[in-house]
């Protein structure tokens, strides 16, 4: 999440009671979570496992929970007792929830030719490009970018809040929200289905890329990058800060976890599950997905064992 401007890292320390160790005069300009995050930005870290991740990742700032770390050159920590809870002041500060009071925001922009279907929402700072067809029953949340010639079918929501919690077994809430400060931004020519849910990025975009056609009842993660030219049957869900390059086709009911990468022009057949990253210009099948001419000889291979155990039986 950018900041409308860049802010020192002495008066982020104010707002959220935090001691800085390093150049408290430094420029911050944005937060992001640890798979986004940029040179300049802030990040928060809380348990010491994730420590050395976070101060050799490129953000420029950490709130940590602990001194006793080696601070790498050209950062700088602030040090407070609950960093989570410092986060979430930060984007509360700078996307503080808004209440709606219409149904489409005055501050909404909507481009020639596109025409809005009855009961659809429109939230805050809103873009919508031209020709685009907006369905009935649709919400489209604050922030949100939407190219030309965009369709996007009836009950679908667009920049729902993120699937993401800081987890703590100490404490009575173990799920505590991490708050949504990121965007969503849908290319031109994308085709969006009826009853699909994209989550906002949590600190960053989740972004749908041109020409990529979306079926019913499909659900995209926060902070997924879709490219160009995909394709996603009925019930197809992708889990959070995955990425699918260009020309990926993904049949009914696969599941994709999160973090990884399908390359560009890979196919994976439906009912099947991608756990880890998968190689572009290939066909995937099963759960776990494998090559899919592997995959199905394996099964041919199932379907004979019976026969093959008869045979040998009879022969002992």
């Amino acid at each position: 999440m950018r900041f409308p401007a860049p802010v020192t890292i002495q008066w982020i320390a104010e707002l959220i009671d935090a001691e800085v160790v390093g150049d408290d005069k430094a420029l911050a300009t944005g937060i992001n979570e640890i798979h986004k995050v940029e040179n300049g930005d802030l990040v928060f870290v809380d348990h010491p496992k994730y420590y050395d991740k976070c101060l050799k990742s490129e953000a420029t700032h950490i709130i940590i929970n602990s001194k006793d770390v080696n601070v790498p050159t050209g950062k700088t920590l602030l040090v407070c007792e609950e960093p989570f809870e410092a986060y979430q002041k930060i984007v509360r500060y700078f996307n503080p929830f808004v209440a709606a009071t219409k149904s489409i925001s005055d501050s909404a922009v909507i481009g020639d030719g596109t025409v809005i279907m009855p009961n659809v929402f429109i939230g805050d700072n809103v873009k919508i490009g031209k020709d685009c067809i907006i369905q009935s029953n649709v919400s489209i949340q604050p922030n949100t970018e939407i190219g030309n010639r965009v369709i996007i079918q009836s009950g679908t929501v667009i920049g729902s809040d993120a699937f993401y919690y800081n987890t703590k077994k100490n404490r009575e809430v173990w799920y505590k929200k991490m708050l949504s400060g990121g965007n969503v931004v849908i290319e031109d020519d994308v085709e969006i289905g009826a009853n699909c849910t994209v989550d906002r990025g949590v600190s960053s975009e989740t972004r749908i890329g041109k020409g990529t056609k979306m079926d019913n009842l499909v659900h995209i993660g926060h902070d997924v990058v879709i490219g160009k030219n995909c394709l996603f049957a009925a019930q197809v869900a992708i889990a959070g800060a995955t990425t699918i390059e260009d020309g990926v086709i993904l049949w009914g009911q696969v599941g994709v976890s999160k973090t990884l990468t399908i390359g560009a022009n890979a196919e994976v057949f439906a009912q099947s599950g991608v756990g880890s990253t998968l190689e572009g210009g290939k066909k995937y099948f099963g759960s776990p997905v494998e090559d899919a001419l592997t995959k199905k000889k394996e099964l041919v291979f199932l379907k004979r064992l019976p026969e093959m155990w008869e045979k040998l039986r009879k022969l002992g």
